[in-house]
């Protein structure tokens, strides 16, 4: 087994990556003797929703999860200005059959009034891409209508964004379905951000406040430098680019330019799309 860096896997590595892969599946026993179950299948606009939103300059809002049970998917279903789920792996068990059981519920609630898209935030790409690599293609197969990965901090890191996403992201593939979304949160990112925003088939790049909090010792005036240097680097790629906002904030945001926006609370929601005109 190969390397996203040409190199040959050592034995231990393609033991691990076939591991993980057989844990991803949910599979029970020996590799290979169950198959994933995908999410329910969402309608043809709620696959191309995002794309299509992106491609023609809208603004998008998404909201945080939530509980990652059938209760917290049924109520998702209720929130009906969101433009996606973000739905987070990042940490803990990289649970894909708990995030089929969200979404399954969502769908059901939501009947005939459309499910939502669920963006995948799976765990930093670091220093093992072939591991990012498994866990992306496993959250597509899965359903999810892309991948977000926290802590770019390089042009490298972005290159294996992209490829994992395989032919149907866009831009890459201007007819595309899928959306990938890369966190610059870290210092070294921030010095990297041309790298990552210039890297071809990027989908979006997000500044990501909470841990430029951490990495700038909760200086926020250089927290806010970081931000504003990563949506300009974004502007000079013709790149959307995100942050999480509230109600408070969101409004100015969207002013400054961001075209990507995370929110917590419902309520910011109303608030964002009425800014942004998309208040239908």
């Amino acid at each position: 087994m190969i390397r996203s860096d040409g190199k040959p896997l050592s034995g231990r590595g393609v033991a691990r990556l076939v591991a993980m892969a057989v844990a991803i599946g949910g599979c029970a026993g020996e590799a290979g003797e169950h198959q994933p179950e995908p999410m329910a299948e969402s309608d043809s606009e709620a696959e191309t929703r995002l794309v299509d939103l992106l491609a023609g300059g809208e603004a998008i809002f998404g909201i945080f999860s939530g509980d990652h049970t059938a209760e917290g998917g049924t109520a998702m279903a209720d929130v009906r200005e969101t433009d996606f789920v973000f739905y987070s792996l990042e940490s803990g068990p990289f649970d894909l059959p708990a995030m089929r059981t969200y979404a399954e519920a969502m769908a059901e609630a939501a009947g005939d009034r459309g499910t939502h898209p669920i963006m995948l935030r799976i765990p930093p790409i670091g220093e093992e891409p072939d591991e990012a690599r498994v866990r992306a293609q496993a959250g597509l197969d899965a359903g999810v209508a892309g991948i977000v990965f926290p802590h770019v901090v390089s042009g490298d890191h972005a290159a294996v964004a992209a490829s994992a996403m395989g032919p149907s992201a866009w831009p890459a593939a201007p007819d595309g379905r899928h959306v990938n979304m890369l966190i610059v949160e870290d210092q070294i990112g921030v010095a990297n951000v041309d790298a990552v925003t210039g890297t071809p088939g990027v989908s979006v790049v997000i500044a990501g406040p909470g841990d430029l909090r951490r990495a700038y010792d909760g200086d926020m005036e250089a927290v806010e430098k970081a931000i504003q240097a990563v949506l300009a680097s974004c502007l000079e790629a013709d790149m959307p680019c995100g942050i999480t906002a509230g109600v408070e904030d969101i409004t100015e945001r969207l002013d400054q330019g961001f075209r990507v926006i995370i929110v917590t609370q419902p309520e910011a929601l109303a608030v964002g799309r009425a800014s942004a005109g998309r208040s239908e």
